[in-house]
């Protein structure tokens, strides 16, 4: 039953990474926004499922949007900073990452935030959505977003949708299948990952000399041999030289280390023989019973892992307590679900659109699609590599990385803005890993980063829809990206390029040039500008170097891209070896200039459990 009915200009369904990212866009450019979510957190992947060890998009020139926005208010709250994981270089608490999206959304008066609701029945007339039916309300609205985890409103609506691989014969993807077969069968999408947070209690076991985590209970389905040999690729080697050489818990310790968050918590969100599961992956989405059971497993599946890493390693570790808001504060409120129903779209995102271009290390920007034939509808820029998940299976996709900072990065590709449009519905958009795109692609679209771009685009598609009356197809992509550019709160790159930072004075400039001249986009990535602007950069590199430690010694070039610092100063440090890293363009050019041998003085952060030290400014001698 029905007990009110609420109007607005634009519906988000879904507090996820990309719904959250677009009711706030869509409220800031002015739309009478609602946004209803499942659970009490927002943030999706970044919060509420748990993985707040974000990857991709880590560059100082893709920092940019509601994500450049979002990492900045992490550094202002975050206690001890950001440098605590090996697998990021921004790993935080989630109850931060939440506070910031609630403080967000609830100091704009025209949005409005349900939470703890599901839509049951998506209401049409004609080929256009015109809202929303949840247990005992409904929204009608102008523009209806699906940001639910899995896609939902694109099933409740009969909007044409994608579950599962496609062969190689439909878009020449070279790492598509020929045939389908069993392994296809048993996994048609990306396993998730019941993330759950372990705690380490060793400053109480060494004032009481007893355990101080209670024994995690064994969960059904329990069998700690599918977990033997999870960690066994960390040998001591390579642990920290703050580790003992020989430690028998070496390996382990780097393990835990992978997911390291602040406050002596550790994300175990862990592929090999870990919490990935996959059994069964077609109940997410054949009812709602079938999901709930096996999302059960899933839980109960990373709970045995905690269990087996408590047996391994000791009673020093434990669930920890007090993180998320329920009864099992140790678990996230739900799965990271790393692949969802994906929208048939106006266009589809393909293996061959996020690959570096011949000889070159950036995909391309325009599309070949018949919707915009070459032509640049960019909207969202990703970088990370394409990454699949299938318990026991390394499955092999062509490689998107190259060397830069000093380390492994991903090749820079962009979202086109049809990829969000269903390609027969109108007044509907998607914004989460929904969007149109290949099983095989989504290896690289679904990362936090590039979903929440995406959001932050939809957003404000939405709200220019509402404006100018028009259908999201009609919606004119160059007034969508323009809008994105001068957005005056949380500009976003949409032309990526490695050494054009967001306070680079002529940012705007080289944006809008490539975006009229996709055809001369550099394949190198570089903009042909100078890296360091000394005009603008100065009190960003100031609170930079104010945020970071001065140190002294000899770098030497160990391969391409590869450097290794020796300390002489200060004397606490002196002798002890880092691996050099960067995040900033000019940085970069100076270390690929540097002869081996020479003598530096460098401001940085050192990361412990990475064994780097992160460079922010750099001098000679």
């Amino acid at each position: 039953m029905l007990n009110q009915t609420y109007t607005a200009d634009v519906l988000v369904v879904g507090g996820g990474t990309g719904g959250t990212a677009a009711a706030i866009q869509a409220a800031r450019r002015g739309a009478k926004t609602i946004l209803v979510s499942e659970f009490s957190w927002l943030g999706g992947m970044l919060t509420s499922a748990g993985v707040s060890a974000p990857d991709g998009n880590e560059l100082e020139a893709f920092q940019t949007g509601l994500w450049g926005a979002f990492l900045q208010e992490l550094r202002q709250r975050q206690p001890g900073g950001l440098d605590n994981s090996w697998v990021s270089f921004f790993s935080y608490d989630p109850r931060i990452g939440a506070e910031i999206f609630a403080e967000w959304v609830q100091e704009l008066p025209n949005l409005h935030w349900i939470s703890e609701q599901v839509p049951k029945e998506v209401y049409r007339q004609g080929d256009s959505i015109i809202g929303v039916r949840f247990a005992d309300f409904a929204v009608t609205a102008k523009i209806t977003l699906d940001a639910t985890e899995l896609g939902d409103l694109l099933a409740l609506a009969d909007i044409p949708y994608r579950w599962g691989w496609e062969l190689q014969s439909e878009w020449g993807e070279p790492s598509a299948p020929v045939t389908f077969n069993s392994f296809t069968k048993k996994y048609p999408v990306q396993a998730p990952t019941w993330v759950v947070i372990m705690q380490d209690f060793g400053e109480a076991m060494s004032t009481t000399g007893v355990a101080a985590s209670p024994e995690i209970p064994s969960a059904p389905n329990d069998n700690p041999s599918q977990f033997a040999g999870a960690w066994n690729s960390y040998g001591a080697e390579t642990v920290l030289q703050t580790l003992m050489p020989g430690d028998p818990d070496a390996r382990g310790l780097r393990f835990l280390n992978y997911g390291r968050l602040p406050g002596g918590l550790f994300m175990i969100n862990w592929p090999i023989c870990g919490n990935d599961y996959g059994q069964g992956l077609e109940r997410l989405i054949e009812s709602e019973l079938s999901r709930g059971e096996f999302n059960q497993e899933s839980r109960w599946h990373s709970q045995n892992f905690a269990r087996f890493i408590q047996n391994q390693l000791g009673r020093r570790y434990g669930l920890a307590k007090q993180v998320f808001p329920h009864t099992s504060t140790a678990f996230a409120l739900h799965p990271y679900y790393r692949e969802s129903r994906r929208l048939v779209g106006l266009t589809t995102v393909r293996e061959q659109d996020i690959l570096p271009v011949a000889g070159g290390r950036v995909a391309p920007v325009f599309n070949d699609a018949s919707f915009c034939v070459g032509l640049c509808e960019a909207i969202a820029v990703g970088n990370y590599a394409n990454d699949h998940h299938y318990p026991g299976v390394e499955f092999p996709l062509q490689p998107k990385s190259l060397r830069w900072g000093g380390r492994w990065t991903g090749t820079p590709f962009t979202i086109p803005y049809s990829c969000l449009i269903p390609a027969t519905t109108d007044s509907f958009l998607v914004c989460e890993k929904n969007i149109s795109v290949s099983h095989i692609a989504n290896g690289a679209t679904r990362l936090q980063p590039v979903v929440m771009g995406i959001g932050q685009a939809a957003g404000m598609a939405a709200a220019m829809c509402v404006e100018l009356n028009c259908q999201p197809r009609d919606l004119p992509v160059k007034a969508l990206q323009t809008a994105l550019l001068q957005d005056d709160r949380a500009k976003a790159a949409i032309i990526p390029f490695f050494n054009l930072p967001p306070n680079h004075s002529d940012w705007l400039h080289w944006q809008l040039y490539y975006l009229d001249n996709p055809q001369a986009y550099p394949a190198s990535g570089d903009c042909p500008c100078p890296s360091e602007d000394k005009s603008d950069n100065s009190t960003f590199d100031k609170d930079l170097i104010r945020e970071s430690d001065c140190f002294k010694g000899v770098f030497y070039r160990l391969n391409q891209q590869e450097y290794r610092f020796t300390i002489t100063a200060p004397t606490g440090h002196q002798a002890q070896n880092w691996q050099l890293v960067t995040l900033r363009s000019h940085i970069d050019e100076q270390l690929r200039a540097y002869p081996d041998g020479q003598l530096l003085t460098l401001w940085g952060r050192q990361n412990h459990f990475g064994n780097w030290l992160l460079v922010e400014h750099l001098n000679d001698g």
